[in-house]
Order: C-alpha cells, then sequence, then structure tokens
C-alpha cells in the first residue's frame, strides 16, 4: 500500500516543524479543540491513533440533546449549558443537527408523574431556552395514543412532546476535523502519540508519534499539548507520570439497530422500563435504534462487545412498551457497544456519576481533558483552550476569545432546517437527472450537506455497474480524497454509516468499493483480501451475539 500525496504532504511537514499545539484524539472533544484553538490563530496538529471518531464518538446515542433524566441528579448547570447548545450545534450545521420531537409516555408505575413531567419539561425548556412551537407540549392518553398508535394502552395514562435533536456523531466529528483543516490545522489519522519529550525543566517539548500506516516514527516539536482521548485519557497520563486519584470511570452503553417496519413508530420515544433506567427508540431512514445501556466495563476498550443479556434487556424492554411488535434477537440487524468515560465518584452506580466535563493539568505543561457529553463538545474546547490562553499568559502570549459559534462547519452553510429541506429536494432532482437513486437524497445531505454535488457528478461519470454501485464508488471515492479515509471499514462504518443503519446495502457493492480502495492505495491481492476480511469481520461483530463471560456486570444487575 502507499500513502495518498495529501497524507505524504502532511508528514513531510512534522520533523521540520513546530506547532503550537498538538491534540492527542481525534473524537468530538479533540475535533472541537482543534477548530477552537485553529480558528483563534494557532497553528494545530490533531493526531488520532485509529480512524477519527472511531471510540466513543460513534458509539453515543446520536442525539444533541439536553439530558433530561439529569435533572433527577440536580445536575441545573450542566442542564442549562446543554441545553443551550443543543440550538448553537444546530445551527452551525443543520444538515446534520436535526430537529427530533421527542414522545415521552407516561405509565403507571413510571418514574414520572403527569404533574412532575409537566414541571420537568418547563424547567427544561426555560433552561434551555426553548421558545416557539417546539415548547414541551402535555397530551391526554387518547392523544398519546394518537401520536403513537404502537405504545401499551393498558398502563398508559399521558404523554408529553418535547424537543430535542438528532445527529450522526461521526459526521459531526469528520466535518469539525475538516472545518478545522480550513482554519489552518493539520489533521492525522491512525498516528499514534507514544511518548512525549521534555526539556530540563520537565515541560513537554515534543510529541513522539507513529505513522500506523507506514509504520513510521515522527518527532514533532510543540509549545503545548491537550490530550482528548475519552476512554484512554488515563493512558496517556500515565505515560506523563501525572496520575493523581482523581480518574475515569468506563461506562458501557449499547444500541441495537431493527428495521423500520419491525418498530414503525411515528416519532423518537423517551420510555421507562421496569428497573428505573430509560430507553430511547429513534427512527432514522429505514431503519429503528434503541438504547442505551449503563453498565461499569474493565475490559479492552480497542474491542467492546455486545452480549447477548444486553440485546435481550434493550428487547425486553421495548417489549414492554410496545407489546405489538414482539422483537426478538433475530430482529436485531446491528449494533453498537461503546464506553463513557465518566469522572469517577465513590459510592456511585454508573447511572448517577456526573456527566461533566473535567480539566487536568500536569506539571509538564500536559492539560487533558475527560468526561463530559457530545451535546457539549463545543463548550468542553472551549473550556480547556482557555485553560491553554492561561498557559500561554506565563510567558507573555495572548489567545483571542473563541467564535466557534459563528463558524458554520463543511457541508452548510444552510439558513435554517427548512433550507436543509429545500435542498433535499434539489439533490433529489439531481440524482434523477443523472439517473442515479433520488431516494438517497436525504441521506447524501444528511452525511454531506452542500458537498452532495460533488459526489454526484464524480457518479456520473462512472459508467460501469448500477446506479446504487456507481453513487456508492464515488462517495467512497470522495471520502479518500477530501475526508482521510484509509480503510474501506472506515467508510462502510464511519464516512456511510452503513454499517449500522443500512447493512443490505453493504454486499450488494462491496466489491465494486473495496477496487475504488486498491487503485487509489495500490492494494496487493493480500491486501485485498484483508481489507474485505475486515469488513466480514465487522458485519459479524456488530450482528451475532455472545453470551457474557462469568463475572461480567450485565444490564440489570446492580451496578456499584
Amino acid at each position: 500500500m502507499k500513502a495518498s500525496p495529501q497524507r505524504a504532504a502532511k508528514f513531510n511537514k512534522l520533523s521540520s516543524h513546530q506547532f503550537d499545539l498538538v491534540v492527542i484524539g481525534g473524537g468530538i472533544t479533540g475535533a472541537g479543540v482543534a477548530l477552537d484553538a485553529a480558528s483563534r490563530g494557532l497553528d494545530v496538529l490533531l493526531l488520532e491513533r485509529n480512524d477519527f471518531a472511531s471510540g466513543t464518538s460513534s458509539k453515543s446515542t446520536k442525539l444533541i440533546h439536553g439530558g433530561l433524566r439529569y435533572l433527577k441528579n440536580l445536575e441545573i448547570g450542566l442542564v442549562r449549558e446543554v441545553g443551550k447548545e443543543r440550538a448553537v450545534v444546530h445551527e452551525i450545521a443543520p444538515h446534520l443537527v436535526r430537529p427530533e420531537k421527542m414522545l415521552l409516555p407516561l405509565v403507571e408505575g413510571g418514574s414520572l408523574g403527569r404533574l412532575t413531567t409537566s414541571m420537568a419539561l418547563w424547567v427544561y425548556d426555560f433552561l434551555a431556552d426553548v421558545e416557539g412551537d417546539d415548547k414541551r407540549v402535555m397530551l391526554s392518553k387518547e392523544e398519546t395514543i394518537a401520536h403513537e398508535p404502537l405504545v401499551r394502552k393498558d398502563i398508559l395514562t399521558g404523554g408529553g412532546f418535547y424537543a430535542e435533536y438528532r445527529t450522526d456523531d461521526a459526521r459531526l466529528t469528520i466535518e469539525n476535523i475538516k472545518t478545522a483543516e480550513r482554519h489552518g490545522a493539520t489533521a492525522l489519522n491512525y498516528t499514534e502519540a507514544t511518548d512525549f519529550v521534555y526539556n530540563d525543566d520537565g515541560i513537554i517539548t515534543a510529541v513522539v508519534c507513529h505513522d500506523r500506516f507506514m509504520d513510521e516514527t515522527y518527532t514533532v516539536k510543540t509549545k503545548h499539548v491537550i490530550s482528548s482521548t475519552g476512554p484512554w485519557v488515563d493512558e496517556l497520563r500515565e505515560v506523563d507520570h501525572s496520575m493523581t486519584e482523581r480518574h475515569v470511570f468506563l461506562s458501557k452503553g449499547v444500541h441495537i439497530v431493527v428495521a423500520r417496519e419491525r418498530l414503525p413508530l411515528k416519532h423518537a420515544v423517551y420510555f421507562d422500563v421496569e428497573d428505573g433506567r430509560m430507553f430511547f427508540a429513534i427512527p432514522r431512514l429505514r431503519c429503528t435504534y434503541i438504547g442505551t445501556t449503563d453498565t461499569p466495563y474493565k475490559g479492552d476498550t480497542n474491542a467492546i462487545p455486545t452480549y447477548i443479556e444486553d440485546v435481550e434487556y434493550l428487547l425486553k424492554g421495548t417489549n414492554a412498551i410496545f407489546p405489538g411488535v414482539d422483537l426478538k434477537i433475530e430482529d436485531v440487524e446491528s449494533s453498537w457497544a461503546g464506553v463513557r468515560p465518566l469522572i469517577f465518584e465513590e459510592g456511585k452506580d454508573a447511572s448517577e456519576m456526573s456527566r461533566k466535563d473535567e480539566i487536568f493539568e500536569s506539571k509538564s505543561g500536559l492539560l487533558s481533558i475527560a468526561g463530559g457529553k457530545l451535546t457539549g463538545y463545543r463548550k468542553m474546547a472551549e473550556r480547556v483552550v482557555d485553560r491553554l490562553g492561561k498557559q500561554m499568559q506565563s510567558y507573555g502570549g495572548k489567545l483571542k476569545k473563541t467564535h466557534t459559534e459563528e463558524i458554520d462547519l463543511t457541508g452548510g452553510p444552510f439558513s435554517d432546517f427548512e433550507a436543509v429541506l429545500a435542498y433535499e429536494k434539489e439533490i433529489a432532482a439531481q440524482l434523477e437527472d443523472a439517473s442515479l437513486a433520488p431516494d438517497r437524497a436525504a441521506y447524501l445531505v444528511s452525511n454531506y450537506g452542500k458537498q452532495s454535488p460533488e459526489i454526484i457528478r464524480a457518479a456520473t461519470k462512472r459508467t460501469e455497474g448500477t446506479d446504487v454501485a456507481r453513487l456508492a464508488c464515488a462517495e467512497a471515492a470522495w471520502c479518500i480524497e477530501n475526508e482521510l479515509t484509509l480503510y474501506p471499514i472506515d467508510w462502510v462504518e464511519r464516512r456511510s454509516g452503513r454499517l449500522y443503519f443500512d447493512m443490505p446495502s453493504i454486499q450488494p457493492v462491496l466489491e465494486e468499493v473495496l477496487a475504488v480502495f486498491s487503485e487509489a492505495y495500490l492494494y496487493t491481492e493480500a491486501d485485498l483480501q484483508a481489507e474485505r476480511d475486515k469488513i466480514t469481520a465487522a458485519i459479524k461483530w456488530v450482528s451475532e451475539f455472545e453470551a457474557a463471560p462469568e463475572g461480567t456486570v450485565v444490564p440489570g444487575q446492580q451496578t456499584t
């Protein structure tokens, strides 16, 4: 295999260049930090040891939400901040962050009664500055059934509607990284930070990194380092010899995906289950996904399994509120499991631990940020870069104020969500004119926004294969060229989301897509087979489940 000219040029820069800041970790927090710092004028390098968003940032519930349940823990400040952030993130990427009305059924014996729910939703709206049609609406039992006929009727007492936003977490991460690059940042995936170089005063002056794609090592000079590595943040603190009693606790969350016809919901639903937790069931194109679990995790953070017990727990809770669908394990097309890097709190259950973020600063100058929520990524980035600004002040440096709330992400801009919907119609017409699949318009716009025509134009230049294959190949080639996509599995899982939300679409285009990567990276036959095997293994990993090993804490058990 060979590196692309763009990637090779980036590595040529590393050895002879000193950066203002190296950001380690290419999830949503690191992506946000890179954009925040670069947009303030810093020369930034972002390093990710696997693919961008390959950890927690592609394994969330994929909601930009205020966290209604955090009101129960009286985390008022957290709810206020992330509640307001929903609107900000929607405004900078309305094609990616879409309004989602959430139905909250009220049931006998549920965690919230009608009065409590009404008050909680009112407080939620107040803290988040929700206005107009997005304000909460309380429903009678009959109105709730009319909105969602599948809901269980014998224990239903009413319901409520409130506003959230749905996203694709991996795409949101990637668009932040691309936007950071537009502001001068350099981003490299499959490049692992392995060590630090210190001066005589014990201050970090360089980062040793390993290019896992070409198997080469570089020493990169830098003035500052921020670690935003999520579940791996303590690993780098160990490398830096700066661990303290404050550490990360990993909580595993599992989601499952079923075909839309097996759970044909009219709305996203947030509902009670018998152990006191609450699930989301969220329609998305041809699927509905359900989650999540919340259990301690102490295994391999690079391969987090979904166990039969996880799936059965989610199915049981879903069937209890939608009894007519009778979902079975055979209905589960796909799944994902990730870990939340929470700040450990003694004596608390995993679900009770705060989702607040925290910054650790070591004597070497290393800044590490952990905890937090997907929704709050921009404010987390702002806080840690502000902290960096204080380091800079010690030697007379000065940092501009953040303005990322005004920066449209790549794929935009759009004036509002109505403009996004109008644009989808334009893309459908372009697809039809090109004899391609017009039903892919919503998918293309939600993934790529105003970058979609570039993919369509590339597809029209392809003469071989079905219209579906031509479009898929053009999309894959565009992602190789524009989104640092090194391996076919990166495209299948994170650039396109097919591994989770469109599993049946993979096999019909797989060989053509593999050929696109083979041409770009000069695969040997052995390389080609290895990439084919990776995708086969990934499909098995997300769709076939084993029992949890003895001693594993599974959902429904006490998790302290």
